[in-house]
C-alpha cells in the first residue's frame, strides 16, 4: 500500500516555513534531488524491468488498463500505477493519493516492489505535473506513448506550449521506442523526438488504423487487417485508446490475435463511461473531466437516449483550470435535457462559486439545479430518471476519495453511491 510516509510529512514542515518565493526559487533544484535521492535510495529498480510510460491529456487511464491486459494474456508479468489505482501482478490496490503519477520516492518504492516480485514490465501514467516536478527522472523508459492533447492545468503550467513541453520531455528522455497518435494536431512535434523506432496510430491514419470500425451503444468493433476485435466499450474515442494499445504492445511481439482476445474480455473500465445500470434506465459513471472528454462522452450517450440525458457534474476547485468551467456549462447545455450542478473536488474553494462559474457557460437552459451535496446531487438525479432515460455521472469516475477542506481526503466513491440509490 503506498501512503504518506515520515519523509512527506517532514517535507510538507519544511516547506510551510519555507518564504513561498524562496521555494518557487528552488522548486526545480529541490524536486531534481528528490528524484535522484529517490532512485539511489531504491537502486534504480525500472533497469530491471521494460516500463511503457503513457502521457496525454485523456485516456491515459484506459491505455494503461489496456496495455496491462493483453501484456498479460501474452503471458507476460506486469506491475500498473495510475489514476485506476496500483497493481503487481494480481496484487491490487486503490489510488487514493490524488496523484496518477507518484513522488519520486512512492514512485521508486513501487518500482522496487515490483522489481522484487519478478514483474517484466511497469506500464504508468505520465502526467505533464509529474514532469514538472521531475518525478520521470531516474526511471529508465523503453517506451513512450501519446495519446492525445488538448487543453489542461493551465494555470500550473502558464501556458498550453508550456503544458505541450511537459509532455515531449517523456520523449526526450526514453530514446528506444516511441507511440504516436499521428491524428493529433500536436503529432509532429512528438515525431521529431529521435528514438530506435516509432510507431504511429490513429483510427483512419497511421502504421495502425482501424480498417473498419463501428460504435454502438455500449460497444464497438474494428478491425485491424483480417482481425475483428470486439470492445464492450462505447465511443470512438475507447477506439483510438484499444489501438494505442495493440501498437504498443505489436513493439514486444504481442499478435493482433492476443491482443483482441485481451480487448475482447474487457467488458468495464472503472469509471470509464462504466454502466451501473441498462434498465429501466441507463446510469454511467465517467472520470470525463475536460471540455473534450465530457462532449466526448455525451455524444457517445445522446444517440442511445431516446428519452432524457440527465448530467450530473461540477468542477475541481483549488483554483484548477477555472477556464473549464464555463465550457462545462455550454457543453453540457447542448447535450443535456437536465442539468444537475454539484460538487467535484472542492479542496479550500467556495464550492458555490465554483458551480456558479459553470452556470455562467449555460445561457439560457430552463432545467438546471445546484445541489452542492454531491451525494443528494446523484440521488436526485436518479429519482427523475424515468425509462429510456440516461443518467451520466462524470467528474471523478473510479476515484475513491473527494478532496475537500482543510487538506482533508474523504471517502467516495459515485458508483457505489448510484448504486445504493438505485435499490431505494
Amino acid at each position: 500500500m503506498i501512503k504518506e510516509s515520515a519523509l512527506d510529512k517532514i517535507l510538507y514542515q519544511i516547506k510551510k516555513i519555507i518564504p513561498k518565493s524562496v521555494f518557487e526559487f528552488f522548486q526545480p533544484t529541490y524536486h531534481r534531488i528528490l528524484a535522484g535521492l529517490g532512485a539511489t535510495r531504491y537502486g534504480f529498480p525500472s533497469r530491471a524491468m521494460k516500463v511503457i510510460g503513457v502521457t496525454g491529456t485523456k485516456g491515459k487511464s484506459t491505455t494503461v488498463y489496456m496495455i496491462t491486459k493483453i501484456l498479460e494474456e501474452a503471458g507476460h508479468s506486469v506491475a500498473t500505477i495510475g489514476t485506476l489505482g496500483f497493481k503487481i501482478k494480481e496484487k491490487e490496490w486503490p489510488n487514493t493519493l490524488k496523484q496518477s503519477m507518484p513522488g519520486r520516492f512512492r514512485l521508486q518504492k513501487f518500482l522496487s516492489e515490483a522489481k522484487k516480485a519478478g514483474c517484466e514490465f511497469v506500464v504508468l501514467e505520465v502526467t505533464s505535473e509529474g514532469i514538472k516536478q521531475f518525478r520521470h527522472l531516474g526511471i529508465n523508459f523503453d517506451t513512450a506513448v501519446f495519446v492525445n492533447l488538448h487543453r489542461e492545468h493551465l494555470e500550473n503550467h502558464g501556458s498550453f506550449e508550456n503544458y505541450r513541453s511537459a509532455k515531449l520531455q517523456l520523449f526526450k528522455v526514453c530514446k528506444n521506442n516511441h507511440v504516436i497518435n499521428c491524428e493529433d494536431p500536436n503529432s509532429g512535434l512528438f515525431m521529431n523526438e529521435s528514438a530506435q523506432r516509432k510507431v504511429t496510430f490513429g483510427v483512419r491514419a497511421g502504421d495502425v488504423h482501424a480498417d473498419t470500425a463501428s460504435t454502438l451503444a455500449e460497444r464497438s468493433e474494428f478491425s485491424i487487417g483480417t482481425e475483428a476485435i470486439h470492445l464492450g466499450l462505447a465511443g470512438e474515442f475507447n477506439i483510438l485508446n484499444a489501438i494505442a494499445a495493440i501498437a504498443t504492445t505489436s513493439l514486444y511481439s504481442v499478435s493482433y490475435h492476443v491482443a483482441s482476445e485481451a480487448l475482447a474480455k474487457i467488458q468495464m473500465i472503472p469509471g470509464r463511461m462504466e454502466f451501473v445500470q441498462h434498465e429501466p434506465f441507463r446510469v454511467v459513471v465517467d472520470y470525463a473531466h475536460t471540455p473534450d472528454s465530457l462532449e466526448a462522452v455525451y455524444k457517445a450517450l445522446k444517440p442511445a437516449s431516446p428519452s432524457r440525458l440527465i448530467g450530473v457534474f461540477g468542477a475541481t476547485g483549488g483554483g484548477r483550470d477555472k477556464w473549464k468551467r464555463p465550457e462545462f456549462g455550454a457543453i453540457a447545455e447542448k447535450y443535456c435535457d437536465e442539468i444537475i450542478l454539484t460538487d467535484d473536488d472542492p479542496y479550500e474553494e467556495d464550492r458555490k462559486q465554483i458551480l456558479d462559474d459553470i452556470q455562467a457557460g449555460i445561457m439560457s437552459h430552463a432545467h438546471v439545479r445546484q445541489i452542492l451535496d454531491r451525494r443528494e446531487a446523484i440521488e436526485t438525479a436518479i429519482r427523475s430518471a424515468q425509462a429510456g432515460d440516461t443518467v451520466v455521472i462524470t467528474g471523478k469516475g473510479s476515484e475513491p476519495v473527494m478532496a475537500i477542506a482543510g487538506g482533508k481526503k474523504i471517502p467516495w466513491s459515485d458508483r457505489d453511491i448510484a448504486q445504493r440509490a438505485l435499490v431505494r
